[in-house]
């Protein structure tokens, strides 16, 4: 386990509690712990627990295992690759909170599924991967395309035979 690492946690708090403009009594109340001790932890002066850096990520709608890292409680390989995706998605302002929990849920089962697919991959030989890789990317966009209770007018005009038949 790695040395817990308060002054880059705080900072890191005092960052996303900006982006996602929060006054630090807004995100206190919101996370269930008080005022001073939530800034206490931004200055680098207290040592959360776990509990509390969970109760502190669903107040400002990031992944606990983020501030984990930050906190060094786990280690940014644990996380695997992706950390930073989640953590820009996270962080843009331009988009809101719903729309960012969307984004990140798309992106980790992307990301579930294509282990999936290399771990089936490695268990091949050669010519199924293709196969498999194929199958994988149909699955993917079939995730993308709009279904049939869409708005009006999306589905028309399209080149699949199942087009006429759903009408």
């Amino acid at each position: 386990m790695a040395s817990l690492n308060v002054g880059t946690l705080g900072e890191y708090l005092r960052e996303q509690r900006r982006n996602a403009q929060l006054s630090l009594r807004q995100l206190a109340d919101a996370a269930g712990v008080s005022n001073p001790y939530l800034s206490q932890i931004e200055r680098g002066l207290r040592k959360p627990s776990a509990e509390i850096l969970q109760q502190l990520a669903r107040a400002l709608r990031i992944s606990a295992e983020t501030l984990y890292v930050q906190a060094g409680i786990l280690d940014e390989r644990d996380q695997g690759d992706g950390m930073e995706v989640r953590t820009a998605i996270l962080a843009d302002t331009a988009i809101n909170e719903k729309q960012k929990q969307v984004l990140v849920q798309i992106y980790e089962s992307f990301r579930k599924e294509n282990a999936a697919v290399e771990e089936a991959l490695d268990e091949q030989p050669a010519a199924p991967r293709e196969h498999a890789a194929k199958k994988a990317a149909k699955k993917a966009v079939a995730v993308l395309k709009p279904n049939a209770s869409g708005p009006a007018g999306q589905g028309s005009g399209g080149g699949g035979g199942d087009a006429a038949a759903a009408g």
